[in-house]
């Protein structure tokens, strides 16, 4: 590092030093590529600052771990990729039902199944938002820089405290092992549990207070002797199947979130204000889509860019606001269309698609091609 704090880093190892800058201090994982320097890095690191590393039998454990860690008190972490984040679904559906706040970093490699564990993929983006069961939204942010790998750690445990959820934090393979020279940020606000305000004989952890405010998690240990399970429950953690409180307790943990997409939702514009056509892409396609604005505007065409920073919710109001305005969305992507899908929704008959599956990167002249064709 030198005097003006910039350091050559890896996407994975900024992903790990923004934890531990966001104050997390438990970290339970199982190695899997291309995710496995996150837990190298934290395995050295952590013990130095009196956190917890534990490397579980498998993701299963690994998710729970990290859901009891929270429970406790202390912020928890895990990271994986493709067929070990599958094994994680359960347990994220548990987190959101017990609203426990955790983050999950998912590297993804190309899949299905085992896949391709060296080569990079965005295939895990409809499993990320719905891989686990039941209705639930679930926050999932997406870097596109080594840079926003440790920025958008911070914010997601930022989030997850907030609004007591698990936040995904969803890395192509291609950002996770990049290398680039950064400057380390100024300390971020970091957001730490909430206090409680009530006496342990009055706390309700599922109360639902007024003004939207979300009831703070006590940690177990500290008096406040309450349930937690995966099932619907009452405003002390009990199941019921009382219909005001299942209605009650599903849509509060929908509410949070649904009434907060002002904070939650973030988005990068580029060159969009005169545009006739717009790139929507994300992580590092995102890249590749910012040089085929520019090739595009160099050759007279108005093109700008949307970048997703938030991928869930998805920034869907947003689209529509643009989507008056452009003639065309082109959607580059490292799978075979599924944000495209969400683009085509928001925008009926106005998206064409640039599909990339076998491991490489799709690149700025792919997507400039498609502006051509699409505006000949």
């Amino acid at each position: 590092m030198n005097k003006r704090n910039e350091v050559l880093l890896q996407g994975n190892e900024a992903c790990a030093m923004g934890a531990l800058a966001a104050g997390m201090r438990f970290f339970a994982g199982y190695p899997i590529t291309p995710s496995t320097e996150i837990a190298e890095y934290l395995s050295t690191e952590l013990p130095k600052l009196n956190g917890t590393f534990i490397q579980m039998e498998d993701e299963i454990s690994s998710m729970g771990a990290i859901i009891g860690a929270s429970l406790a008190g202390v912020k928890s972490m895990t990271a994986t990729s493709g067929p070990g984040f599958s094994l994680m679904q359960e347990n994220i559906g548990f987190a959101s039902m017990a609203e426990v706040p955790c983050v999950v970093v998912n590297v993804m490699r190309g899949g299905p199944s085992t896949g391709m564990p060296t080569r990079p993929s965005q295939g895990d983006v409809m499993q990320s938002r719905w891989g686990t069961h039941g209705d639930h939204p679930i926050i999932v942010l997406c870097p596109k820089s080594v840079l926003e790998c440790y920025t958008l750690t911070i914010r997601a445990f930022n989030l997850a405290e907030k609004y007591r959820t698990p936040v995904i934090v969803l890395i192509d393979g291609i950002i996770g092992h990049m290398w680039e020279n950064i400057e380390i940020p100024p300390p971020f606000e970091v957001i730490d549990r909430a206090k409680p305000t009530v006496p342990p004989e009055w706390y309700h952890p599922y109360e639902i207070l007024s003004g939207g405010e979300i009831t703070p998690l006590i940690p177990f240990g500290q008096g406040y002797r309450y349930h937690v399970t995966g099932m619907v429950h009452d405003r002390s953690g009990f199941p019921t199947l009382v219909h005001d409180e299942v209605e009650q307790c599903l849509k509060s943990i929908t509410n949070k979130i649904k009434n907060n997409l002002h904070d939650i939702i973030d988005i990068e514009e580029y060159l969009l204000e005169d545009a006739d056509i717009c790139v929507v892409a994300y992580g590092s396609v995102a890249r590749s889509a910012r040089e085929a604005v520019n090739q595009a505007r160099e050759e007279g065409m108005k093109a700008g860019m949307l970048r997703p920073i938030t991928m869930w919710p998805f920034p869907r109001f947003h689209l529509e606001n643009i989507a008056g305005r452009v003639k065309t969305f082109v959607v580059p992507e490292m799978n075979l269309g599924q944000v495209y899908g969400e683009v085509l929704k928001s925008c009926p008959n106005k998206a064409v698609r640039v599909t990339r599956i076998d491991g490489e990167l799709v690149t700025p002249d792919q997507i400039f091609s498609k502006m051509q064709e699409v505006l000949s």
